[in-house]
């Protein structure tokens, strides 16, 4: 009798799994916000150690990575770095709302991208999906969003520059190895960030912070995003996790204090349903 084969660890899910591992990115992702305020280190610091302790948890989930080092491959994890840089950078100079809420300009890009580079047609309701959401995150955070911090700013419009392209470069990496991508992009990081640590010591109490940021909300997060990618298209990829922003303001709320007001709870639902109107049609459509 033939013996089953055993299934490989980068064997991609279904779409709904993928859907719901997305959610979970979100989820974890959150974290973000609140971890990296209470960590007193310089912004590049805090960046390459983050992503040298999300690299043990994504080698250790491939164990054999495929550095292919294609164009597109080397594209994603410069994307990915640029993503999670400029990313910390914003929320050291600006409000983390400002820096959340610039990330989550990716899905324009994305929907500009998608169509030339990996021919997947945007429809109508993706439009109203991406229109309704970003709509949404302005309204969360209408009271909250400040003009001060020009160059956190800046840096959050990068972040969501190169998070749109990253989306769309591991889209298209689907069939090779997503997630040795994201291990290339944290070693990028890594090597770029760890040396502005130097001659700057961590406080002690701070290391677990640290050590919960690169584990709970990079590196697993990203394990669980490099799957999902290979059966969700580049949009959903990127309009899904946009509970992120909403989440990530619960946290604030919880530790210190700043709850959503009505203008907020009303944009936490048009991106509520947003995420959940696009989940379900997505559900519905064929991904190949």
């Amino acid at each position: 009798m033939m013996r089953p084969r055993p299934m490989h660890r980068e064997s991609p899910p279904t779409h709904r799994s993928a859907i719901l591992l997305l959610f979970a990115t979100a989820v974890l992702w959150s974290l973000g916000g609140v971890l990296v305020k209470s960590i007193d280190w310089p912004s590049m610091a805090k960046a390459g150690a983050r992503s040298a302790i999300a690299c043990v948890v994504l080698w250790g989930w491939l164990r054999r990575p495929q550095f292919t080092w294609r164009p597109t491959q080397l594209g994603a994890a410069v994307a990915y770095a640029a993503t999670v840089s400029f990313y910390i950078a914003a929320n050291d100079r600006t409000t983390a709302a400002n820096a959340i809420f610039l990330q989550y300009t990716g899905p324009i890009y994305v929907a500009l991208l998608s169509p030339w580079v990996l021919g997947e047609r945007i429809h109508r309701a993706d439009w109203v999906c991406i229109a309704l959401a970003l709509a949404g995150i302005a309204l969360f955070f209408r009271d909250q969003f400040s003009p001060r911090g020009l160059t956190g700013i800046l840096f959050g419009l990068g972040s969501g520059l190169a998070f749109g392209t990253m989306v769309v470069l591991l889209r298209k990496e689907r069939d090779a190895s997503p997630a040795s991508a994201l291990l290339l992009g944290n070693l990028l990081t890594a090597a770029v960030g760890l040396p502005f640590a130097f001659g700057h010591p961590l406080p002690a109490p701070q290391w677990g912070a640290l050590v919960v940021l690169g584990v709970v909300q990079l590196g697993i997060p990203y394990v669980l995003y490099g799957i999902a990618i290979q059966r969700v298209t580049a949009l959903e990829a990127v309009l899904l996790p946009m509970l992120e922003p909403i989440l990530n303001s619960i946290w604030v709320g919880a530790v210190h204090g700043e709850w959503p007001g009505p203008w907020s709870l009303l944009g936490g639902a048009l991106v509520l349903g947003a995420v959940l109107v696009r989940g379900w049609l997505g559900s519905r459509q064929r991904v190949s």
